[in-house]
């Protein structure tokens, strides 16, 4: 939907009269330009310990001057030091688990991003268990167990639902591949995204992020673990980075993402002791795009929203500035759907590593950028410059 000079854009409480066409679902679409994501899992990887080979070559320079052993440079030993350690690196980084015999779990199937995940761990050789918040009469769900092998099933899973997760897990417990310990890995891509500054969004709206962002998650670990336990695996889940990086609308969203980091920082330490790693990407909102979110949906979100707004309220606001705030999420939902990539690679290391990072970050070097300026810069001086 694009804004003219001399046709202004429907107004964003009014049905639009324009329908974004959107690929199937089921498949992973990939952009024909070039992806903006950078592997940053490796950059993070290695970047203390190349810090760390210049400080020894400093060190160790400096000793063997002294002790007129050697007249070796700084540079010369941390160049050596520095290419020994990022090939050693490299290897321990690419280092894979081997795929036969392992069952995973994927929920949030619905979406484009947990649909393609369990399509690339499918063809990577595991057991996917794909869940669907809605199964039945789902043609997203039958076209995933059309396409892929008999590995894969496809599962009735509500995150939301005490009895659907422990049905789930009865099914599991039936369906590992033989010789299988427990469940290898859990993925958690369910994702409810609520935008709106706060007080727009109804309570309601906040009750729903919760269950299905934070307490969802929780409670599927809580029942899963056992069988993650017995296969010393891993628990991923996908967030945002949002969680680092605060912005306008995206209040609830955030916080409920930052708590689910923030359990998963604590989760990590108590699993580490029983062989079981967390492993938390936090995708960014160019990179997963329109995965999460629709022009269609948006509209739709914001047409109910101004509706339950008090006369006073949208006295207060005016619906210019109503539109103006949600009409500045559109350019994550303009194009062709986003490529998935980057987040579907972080996902499936995540799962497929021997030894995976605790965060992997599969955003644009301009998210990248915001989010270390948002943690490491003076908050005044930040606030500053990214008044958005």
């Amino acid at each position: 939907m694009a804004a003219g000079d001399v046709t202004r854009r429907a107004s964003i409480t009014a049905p639009s009269m324009h329908r974004r066409t959107s690929a199937r679902r089921g498949s992973l679409v990939k952009s024909t330009q070039a992806s903006q994501e950078v592997p940053w899992d490796i950059i993070d990887r290695c970047a203390l310990p190349i810090v760390l080979c210049h400080a020894l070559a400093v060190v160790l320079s400096t000793l063997l001057n002294v002790l007129h052993l050697s007249t070796v440079s700084v540079f010369t030993l941390f160049l050596w030091f520095a290419i020994s350690i990022t090939g050693a690196l490299w290897f321990y980084h690419n280092l894979q688990v081997t795929a036969a015999g392992k069952a995973v779990l994927v929920t949030g199937c619905d979406n484009v991003l947990g649909n393609a995940l369990a399509r690339r761990l499918d063809d990577l050789g595991y057991h996917v268990f794909a869940g669907f918040q809605s199964k039945a009469g789902n043609i997203d769900a039958d076209m995933l167990k059309e396409d892929c092998s008999g590995r894969l099933h496809t599962l009735q899973l509500d995150v939301t639902s005490e009895t659907q997760i422990l049905s789930a897990s009865l099914y599991i417990v039936d369906h590992l591949p033989e010789g299988a310990q427990g469940l290898w890995a859990i993925v958690n891509c369910e994702s409810w995204c609520a935008l709106g500054e706060l007080e727009w969004v109804p309570f309601s709206v906040v009750r729903r992020a919760m269950d299905v962002n934070l307490l969802g998650p929780a409670r599927l670990v809580q029942v899963m673990l056992p069988l993650v336990r017995r296969a010393r695996g891993r628990v991923v889940l996908a967030s945002s980075i949002l969680t680092h990086v605060a912005a306008p609308v995206r209040g609830v969203h955030a916080a409920s993402l930052a708590a689910l980091d923030a359990l998963a920082a604590c989760l990590r330490r108590e699993l580490k002791p029983r062989g079981v790693d967390v492993v938390v990407v936090a995708a960014g909102e160019y990179t997963t795009g329109s995965a999460w979110l629709s022009e269609e949906k948006l509209l739709e979100q914001a047409r109910e929203m101004w509706k339950r707004l008090s006369d006073e309220q949208k006295g207060a606001y005016g619906e210019e500035y109503f539109e103006q705030a949600l009409r500045s999420l559109e350019k994550y939902t303009k194009g062709a759907d986003a490529d998935l990539t980057a987040v579907t690679r972080a996902l499936s290391d995540g799962v497929t590593r021997t030894f995976p990072l605790s965060r992997y970050t599969p955003v644009s070097p301009r998210e990248k950028l915001k989010s270390l300026l948002a943690e490491h810069m003076p908050r005044s001086l930040y606030e500053g410059l990214y008044n958005d």
